[in-house]
């Protein structure tokens, strides 16, 4: 098993969050333009997209290559964003990328409530375990990530197909992660109540 190597504290999270941003900015340049390649004519976002890609690539290996470690939810982002990316740059189709996070969220949502109707918290194997929580914590912790990701499906859903593409950018870009920071903030009080910290000592 590989010990995951000790970075400064601001590098994972600039590699994680680093191509999201840059794919905003991307977007807000080339947004009104249009481009033509192979007698194809693109959007900005469709571009934007194209480039997100090999970003997402890049930062996850270099992250990989710092650590030596990836957890089980960034390597199904990047298996989702190259397949339902891959298809809007070929298809010339944004709506693909806009469905990946619905993809994603269902998927978690669908595989924790599996796990729970098994009596198991695969967000403990998930995040590996990253919280010191009882079994009993998991379980709890377990339920409400599935219903957050649930929700996150559903609002993404809405969001990309009722509102339009610069409302469903800034969504992605800044409300989803502001929404699960403030979950995890949220969940304060059953990490102390569940935390096996006191047992350890």
């Amino acid at each position: 098993m590989s010990e995951e190597k000790e970075l400064k504290p601001w590098i994972k999270p600039a590699l994680e969050f680093g191509p999201v941003l840059l794919f905003f900015i991307a977007y807000g340049r080339l947004k009104e333009q249009q481009f033509t390649f192979g007698g194809e004519v693109y959007e900005g976002f469709v571009v934007a997209t194209a480039l997100f890609i090999p970003l997402l690539v890049a930062s996850t290996l270099i992250l990989w290559k710092l650590t030596g470690h990836l957890s089980k939810m960034q390597l199904m982002t990047l298996v989702l964003v190259v397949g339902f990316g891959g298809l809007t740059v070929w298809l010339n189709d944004g709506s693909f990328f806009k469905m990946k996070p619905t993809i994603l969220y269902l998927f978690f949502a669908g595989a924790l409530g599996f796990g729970l109707l098994r009596g198991k918290s695969y967000m403990q194997v998930m995040m590996d375990s990253a919280l010191p929580l009882t079994d009993e914590g998991w379980m709890a912790l377990t339920k409400r990530m599935a219903l957050l990701f649930l929700g996150l499906a559903v609002a993404n859903e809405l969001v990309w197909r009722m509102l339009t593409e610069d409302t469903w950018v800034k969504f992605k870009t800044f409300g989803m992660p502001v929404i699960m920071f403030g979950f995890f903030m949220l969940q304060s009080g059953l990490i102390s109540k569940y935390s096996t910290e006191e047992d350890e000592s």
